[in-house]
């Protein structure tokens, strides 16, 4: 039977014999590679290490690492046999290996990570064609930025033609079929990848990682510390480290979280390739978060040898369009000059009513992937129950949201790094004052803070054992366990302990934005199960508006556009659109403020009625002078005993708002049962409330009159009418995943109600935006 004289791809054409005879002679010094499925007809030694190495003639066998990579017999002997030259080369690098890898270091690894040339695409706009480097050249990140084809290396000039009219290897065309890569024997394992500094305790190669490019010590590994380097913001802390748990918005980096392995099934059984690229991704844009990550930034730092480079090089840009969607990448507030997503995504005009924070965010993701976004918002103001106030002598103090609770991973952390706006830590130090001036000792506040928190871990044993229809309100439960504990035990407590018990309960309703006795015993923490916002918690001292304003930048949005009937605004003015974002606070959802046609599903309107509309409220004071300086010596907050607990709630704790020492503004909150006592006060009865509490508070020295001062009234805001959500007594945290669910495709709703893992906050209000705009971008 004649061989066709036609080379496979990549190979070499043989000089054609004169006879068939010949030919048949010919025929015996060639052997075919024996894996199953191999294309590479005729394999051709990429090693060409031993002097007797076969190139592209016949060998006793020939190793496969890919189809278009083969080495042969002559070589593998070369440096598997300990009298060949080549031995102590491999048994150095297999010592490296073994010192810091899990995985076995055979020769073919030993091929696939030492020997095997790089591969190298032209970065000329017109060209992109991929070339094979000579074995000699290391790739750099730099060299693979700027490579040219021809490009002259040690001073070698390159002659002849436009090196880019060249034509491309054959065996590249091959690498961007599906099947290619079922044929590769060994997953790629990346040399310098960004993502080195984050995951010097785990294995290199259980991370995508080559062992051989790892200098890190065996003894380091499974510490589970978290690693710190230079010039890196420490709230970035993408990956879990070993044995770590219970981080929100963290990625094991040895693993495939359920959304990946849904998007991408065919890496399910080997998910090194995947693992490998989502590392590199999202280290790198977490040490340049303040400018898009394209594939042009990413795909010089894939540093492995052999074809599967180029194929790396592909996935990769699937990878980072698939996390930019997600909100994993290229989110906050960014400068978009081009759309995130190509061009399928972007036949969507989409309607946001409520530009708030979630509202901002979904389109603020929206409009960068390039769909076209109006936001409806029906009052005179952007931010929602966001509002800050800089009436108080240039102090930023926020109406409603100030607080950043836990910073790690926090996307409000990300977007004060893109802005370059300073967040203050908070200290821990909390004195207590009781009224008449005296401090609390410290050792009473600890053991009942300690007896606080014993009653909430036997409510929440309680609760293990009991069904959701035998729930019962929180304040109710504490009440119960706390007698209880007080008959069985014999302990007495002071009435100074009482009263610093009731500071902590007022705390709780201060939390849940609620008094205890609407809050639901099974389910007041319900978010706790889930990973929560770790590290600092920090003052925005310039206020949550400073990065909703630098969100809301280039967007089209009406204000003073309430939205009263489907889409349809009061002055007449309707929108259409393919979908509609709905995220208006619970409590205009909870009063039907807006008409739906056909009604919401009869399931999301009993979730929207089983969570409760929190409420709390601020009063902040501008002094001539800092009288409590050398009380308080620094403390970023102070706390007030009430004397009685009909005064719980009453100005709880009040909080220092410039932590620099040099202007003069207390904050403090009204919470809980104390809130229908100021309801039908005059601003200025509810600011002279607070002044009795304080010159109680530092009796022995002169309080002065307040020069300015601010009450809220978000009870009478006609467009919040609350301040965040809680779960009411008989409800569930399940109540907030169903309020989040679409209907049919077309309506969409977020908010910090609509978040079950971070209700309550603005970073939970934000990351529903998030999440909403991925789902729409989805469709």
């Amino acid at each position: 039977m004649k061989r066709c004289n036609n080379p496979p791809p990549g190979q070499t054409k043989r000089k054609a014999t004169d006879t068939e005879e010949e030919e048949d002679q010919s025929e015996k010094k060639y052997r075919k590679c024996e894996k199953a499925g191999c294309s590479a007809t005729y394999p051709v030694c990429f090693a060409s290490a031993s002097e007797r190495c076969a190139k592209n003639g016949y060998t006793s066998r020939w190793y496969h690492l890919s189809c278009g990579e083969h080495f042969c017999n002559e070589c593998f002997d070369h440096y598997y046999r300990s009298h060949k030259d080549g031995y102590e080369t491999y048994a150095s690098w297999k010592r490296v290996w073994t010192g810091n890898g899990k995985s076995e270091p055979s020769l073919k690894a030993f091929m696939a990570d030492q020997q095997l040339p790089y591969w190298v695409q032209c970065t000329k706009p017109d060209c992109g064609k991929w070339r094979q480097l000579t074995k000699e050249i290391q790739l750099t990140a730099s060299l693979a930025a700027t490579y040219r084809c021809g490009m002259k290396f040690n001073n070698v000039k390159t002659e002849g033609p436009d090196q880019c009219s060249l034509p491309e290897d054959l065996r590249v065309a091959e690498v961007i079929d599906s099947w290619w890569h079922s044929m590769l024997i060994l997953p790629p394992l990346f040399k310098d990848s960004p993502a080195n500094p984050f995951l010097t305790a785990y294995y290199p190669d259980c991370v995508g990682m080559s062992p051989s490019g790892s200098t890190i010590n065996i003894h380091n590994k499974m510490g589970g510390s978290s690693p710190e380097f230079p010039g890196l913001c420490p709230y970035f802390q993408p990956f879990y480290q070993p044995n770590e748990c219970g981080k929100a918005l963290c990625v094991r980096p040895d693993m495939m979280e359920l959304d990946e392995l849904y998007e991408f099934p065919e890496f399910s059984r080997d998910p090194t390739m995947y693992l490998a690229l989502r590392n590199l991704i999202l280290a790198s844009w977490h040490r340049g978060c303040k400018e898009v990550l394209t594939p042009q930034n990413c795909a010089p730092h894939i540093i492995v040898r052999g074809l599967v480079r180029v194929r790396c090089v592909q996935e990769m840009d699937r990878v980072l369009l698939f996390m930019t969607r997600k909100g994993l990448i290229n989110t906050g507030v960014l400068s978009v000059k081009q759309p995130l997503l190509p061009e399928r995504y972007h036949n969507k005009n989409v309607i946001v009513i409520g530009a708030g924070a979630s509202g901002l965010a979904a389109a603020r993701q929206l409009q960068n992937f390039g769909m076209q976004v109006v936001m409806l918002e029906a009052s005179e103001r952007i931010g929602g129950r966001v509002w800050d106030d800089t009436s108080l002598g240039g102090v930023t103090v926020g109406r409603g949201a100030q607080i950043v609770n836990g910073c790690v991973n926090n996307p409000i952390a990300l977007m004060s790094e893109q802005l370059s706006i300073n967040m203050h830590k908070l200290g821990e130090r909390c004195d207590l004052f009781q009224e008449g001036g005296s401090a609390t000792d410290p050792a009473i506040d600890k053991r009942m803070d300690f007896h606080f928190n014993a009653i909430l871990d036997v409510v929440s044993e309680w609760r293990k054992d009991k069904s959701q229809n035998q729930d019962t309100p929180l304040g109710e439960k504490i009440q119960e366990v706390y007698k209880t504990f007080l008959q069985e035990s014999g302990v007495q407590f002071s009435q100074l302990e009482e009263k610093v018990l009731q500071f902590h309960l007022s705390n709780l309703e201060y939390a849940c934005g609620s008094t205890l006795d609407q809050v639901s015993a099974r389910s007041w923490d319900h978010n706790e199960f889930f990973a929560q916002f770790s590290g600092d918690h920090t003052l925005l001292t310039e206020g949550y508006s400073s990065v909703l304003n630098k969100l809301a930048e280039g967007l089209d949005i009406r204000i003073k556009s309430p939205v009263s009937h489907q889409i349809l605004c009061p002055n007449y003015l309707s929108f259409l659109a393919k979908c509609v974002l709905v995220t208006v606070p619970l409590t205009l959802l909870q009063k039907n403020i807006i008409k739906f046609k056909p009604p919401l599903p009869e399931r999301k309107l009993k979730a929207i009625h089983s969570l409760g509309a929190g409420l709390i409220e601020k009063v902040a004071l501008q002094f001539p002078f800092r009288f409590w300086d050398g009380k308080i010596q620094g403390a970023d907050y102070f706390g007030h005993i009430p004397p009685s607990p009909d005064k719980r709630g009453m100005f709880g704790v009040f909080y220092d708002m410039d932590p620099q020492g040099k202007r003069s503004v207390l904050m403090s909150v009204i919470t809980g049962e104390a809130l229908p006592s100021i309801r039908d006060m005059e601003d200025k009865d509810v600011a002279d409330q607070c002044m009795k509490v304080l010159r109680e508070l530092f009796k022995e020295q002169e309080v002065p009159e307040p020069v300015n001062y601010f009450v809220t009234r978000w009870s009478r805001d006609m467009w919040s009418q609350m301040s965040y959500s809680f779960v009411k007594t008989g409800g569930s945290g399940e109540a907030y995943d169903i309020i989040a669910e679409d209907v049919q495709g077309k309506v969409f709703f977020a908010g910090e109600a609509t978040n079950r893992h971070f209700p309550q906050t603005v970073t939970g209000a934000y990351l529903s935006g998030v999440r909403e705009a991925s789902k729409i971008a989805a469709l």
